[in-house]
């Protein structure tokens, strides 16, 4: 009997480090992504920080003029509010909580901030990724 109990804890507890060592990894991924576009808005390639929203009439955008919605009228907004390199300023992330919810999604809560020669505008914002066709993607962005 002793033996089954030993079976039982130690099938519980390897599964346990399994399921924290995937979590670990999607969260991983999710950080890269972060810098990645990080690094794309400091290179001035708002294509590029683009590039890890969903491309859909689904993806939402919550800011300080209320919600666009789709990828497309996202990217315009983007374009639009940050023409050139002076504008973009150099930015960097906070991220104060990032939080794994089920195997597909995960939440971001953090701070950015943008240094800019005349003012250095910061806010929070809240991410929720979801893993779509095997890439973690923002399904939803609210920054003020």
């Amino acid at each position: 009997m002793k033996n089954v109990l030993y079976v039982c804890l130690l099938v519980f507890f390897t599964s346990s480090l399994f399921a924290q060592a995937s979590e670990n990894k999607a969260i991983q991924a999710v950080r890269a992504v972060l810098k990645t576009q990080q690094d794309a808005w400091n290179r001035g390639d708002i294509d590029a920080f683009m590039e890890y929203y969903w491309k859909s009439e689904q993806l939402q955008f919550i800011g300080s003029k209320g919600p666009t919605y789709g990828w497309e009228n996202t990217l315009a907004n983007y374009k639009k509010n940050y023409p050139n390199r002076d504008a973009m300023g150099t930015l960097s992330f906070d991220i104060q909580n990032l939080t794994q919810r089920s195997k597909t999604i995960i939440t971001v809560l953090g701070k950015y901030t943008l240094v800019r020669k005349n003012d250095q505008p910061s806010g929070q914002f809240s991410l929720v990724f979801q893993k779509i066709n095997g890439d973690w993607v923002i399904v939803l962005d609210h920054t003020n």
